[in-house]
């Protein structure tokens, strides 16, 4: 719902407005109905504002309860404020405004750190307390709202886009070979705290940390799935486990209604978007929006789903909006897309996510979203080949993983190349927690805490909050995540994938979205790059300043140049599209 800044000294070193109100400034997409910076010492914290809940100016941000002694600037929303705000009252507590963001000050006077195990929602947020000189950090379950750290000798700075810490200068943009080897080779999902540049870290998913005002700092991690079958859950049939999924995702959109305007959906017309919209009429929303966007084909490759978003519009009679998207308006949005990346991120659909954001955000400030159903139930094609593998980390790195690390050595300049095998080794780590019994509930944790978060998660946040429009994800509600884990896989995975899902969708919406072959946002122009899409990728990675660079092999840029179409990854994505979008995303933010 907003975006956040801040630099803290911890040497005593009073903190720099100008330094805070660039970051802040660099945000204001994200929070385009409101500013402000508040500076006390060393500490100094900046906010954007995007109006949802409280429209008043009593919810401005920082916030600072002057009775208390807390500051807070925050970026999201915690869904059952009004239930935690009532609990508080009735602990004594006294409110000045009505939102959620004062919530989170007297959740924190009242439970502590234990605060963030109460909050249900999406939030990134930084906490001052006047008295102590205490800093508290603290991230959502799922990373559903980012956060960055550039920390420089007893100096530490955050913002909620990487962009914002470039803009506030002194900022180590050396390439991080870890991060680079997992961009390259984890379909372009870098793992926090890593990211491309040396100078900036991703503050982890699901962590909460209390930093002194001498720096000294601790931090926990306070939430994780759990993928273990209860012995309690034997009993229950594939009936139970439907009608208990449905509960819990109905209970999951219903929460995502809170806002004082009005809430819509991204109709992909896929299963997962159409039950949004299906228990949003069963909860009996009215004058539902909903926002579907099409491409224009290419190589014979269909670039639109309309005929099964415009079938639900039309089963619910919702106020629907079709945006269709040219070529050419295609070839105008790449640069706004990848300005508008944290990140460099592959996926075709960012341009997608972006393009229908700016349509939405006409319309409307807040939409729920169907990202997170396959990495939870069990949706996408690597899962299957994971049953009783007997070597799970082989058979996720086959199936997933862009290319080797053999491979790789063979693309990259050797000067930036990780000597060890980084992203191989991050998996190794994951598989071998306990909390997971099978490799296929490996795999489902693996990509519900790591590439969920640095792959779909991020690319709806920064497309739509590129245009001020807030996204809600009710598939990532954490107990129905909670749910699934228990779920045996043989049910996920069943009808081709997210069986039960299926299942419970039957019971809503028209089989017709339900039982047909799996689709995505098609953009099939950046996966057959021919014509002026192959002149603008050439450019980018020849020009002065990629050729100064030396990242690639000069033979491997040529091969994809001669064969854009014939050098595709294992998960249909275009190499030569991955090189272009990174080398246009460090060209674009001076790295």
């Amino acid at each position: 719902m907003c975006g956040l800044s801040g630099e803290i000294n911890f040497d005593g070193r009073p903190a720099d407005a100008g330094v805070v109100q660039r970051m802040t400034d660099a945000l204001s997409p994200r929070g385009p109905d409101g500013s402000g910076i508040v500076m006390r010492g060393p500490v100094g914290l900046g906010h954007r504002r995007l109006k949802i809940i409280d429209l008043s100016e009593k919810a401005q941000q920082p916030m600072v309860d002057a009775d208390l002694g807390v500051t807070l600037a925050f970026n999201g929303c915690i869904y059952n404020y009004p239930e935690l705000r009532e609990e508080l009252q009735g602990l004594g507590f006294r409110f000045f405004s009505h939102g959620d963001t004062e919530v989170i000050i007297k959740a924190w006077k009242a439970w502590g750190e234990a605060c963030v195990d109460r909050f249900k929602g999406m939030f990134a947020f930084v906490l001052h307390e006047r008295d102590s000189g205490r800093i508290v950090i603290a991230r959502d379950r799922f990373g559903i709202k980012p956060l960055y750290l550039a920390e420089r000798g007893r100096r530490l700075r955050f913002a909620s886009t990487l962009p914002a810490l470039l803009a506030a200068g002194e900022v180590d943009k050396t390439i991080d070979p870890v991060g680079l080897h997992h961009y390259m080779t984890f379909h372009a999902v870098v793992p926090p705290p890593h990211t491309l540049l040396k100078g900036v870290k991703k503050f982890p998913a699901a962590t909460i940390r209390v930093i002194e005002p001498d720096g000294e700092s601790r931090e926990r991690v306070y939430w994780r799935p759990d993928m273990t079958r209860h012995a309690e859950d034997a009993a229950l049939t594939a009936e139970d486990w439907r009608d208990q999924v449905l509960d819990g995702l109905r209970k999951a959109v219903k929460r995502r209604m809170v806002a004082d305007v009005p809430v819509g959906v991204l109709l992909s017309g896929g299963v997962d978007s159409s039950l949004i919209v299906g228990l949003l009429a069963e909860l009996g929303q009215k004058d539902l929006m909903t926002f579907s966007v099409g491409f224009e084909e290419a190589n014979g490759e269909k670039g639109d789903e309309f005929v099964y978003s415009d079938l639900i519009a039309r089963h619910y009679g919702t106020k629907h909006h079709q945006i269709f998207v040219p070529h050419q308006r295609l070839m105008d949005a790449l640069p706004g897309t990848i300005a508008a990346m944290s990140e460099p991120m592959v996926s075709y659909d960012n341009v997608g996510f972006y393009l229908l954001s700016q349509e939405v955000s006409k319309h409307i400030k807040v939409v729920q979203s169907g990202q997170g159903a396959d990495e939870v139930f069990g949706g996408y094609h690597w899962y299957p080949p994971m049953v009783g593998a007997a070597d799970p980390v082989e058979a996720y790195a086959r199936a997933f993983f862009d290319r080797s690390h053999e491979t790789l050595k063979t693309q990259l300049n050797g000067a930036y190349m990780s000597d060890v095998d980084v992203s191989r080794a991050l998996v190794e780590a994951h598989f071998a927690q306990a909390g997971a019994e099978t490799p296929v509930d490996k795999a489902l944790r693996l990509d519900s805490q790591i590439m969920l978060v640095d792959d779909p998660v991020k690319r709806v946040d920064n497309m739509t909050m590129a245009w001020g429009l807030e996204a809600r994800v009710p598939f990532l509600d954490h107990e129905l995540v909670e749910l699934a884990g228990r779920i045996p896989p043989e049910h996920k995975l069943a009808q081709g994938g997210k069986g039960v899902l299926k299942e419970a969708a039957r019971l809503v919406v028209p089989s017709e979205v339900i039982d047909r072959k799996k689709g995505y946002f098609p953009v099939p122009a950046l996966k057959y790059i021919q014509g002026p899409y192959l002149d603008l990728v050439r450019e980018a990675l020849t020009n002065q300043a990629a050729r100064d660079r030396g990242l690639f092999d000069r033979a491997y840029l040529d091969r994809l140049f001669a064969d854009p179409t014939g050098h595709i990854t294992p998960l249909q994505g275009s190499e030569l599209w991955q090189v272009a979008v990174l080398e246009m995303w460090m060209q674009q933010h001076g790295v």
